[in-house]
């Protein structure tokens, strides 16, 4: 699977020091989660792996709620439909 590890996140982040370990695996495994549900595969591409940290930068840094970041999030739906798997499970039939 192409996870960015934590060092390679906290310099896509530019983050010095240990502080916030812990945020950034929770928003690690969040971004995971995304994924799967936005029907997107674990895969060992470059675009799976930037679209975690496209996931990890967005909530990390714009934690304001009231905060507009929809150009970013424009950017990580683009990601998320070029990763999208389209199949049509097998087990699904026809009427």
């Amino acid at each position: 699977m192409a996870l960015p590890d934590l060092d390679e996140l906290k310099t896509y982040l530019r983050i010095d020091g240990s502080e916030d370990d812990a945020i950034l695996t929770l928003l690690i495994d969040s971004a995971q989660e995304y994924l799967t549900n936005a029907g997107v595969p674990e895969s060992e591409s470059n675009l799976y792996k930037l679209a975690i940290m496209m996931y990890v930068a967005m909530h990390y840094e714009n934690r304001d709620p009231s905060q507009k970041i929809d150009g970013f999030n424009f950017a990580l739906q683009s990601i998320i439909l070029q990763l999208k798997d389209y199949s049509v499970p097998a087990d699904t039939t026809t009427m």
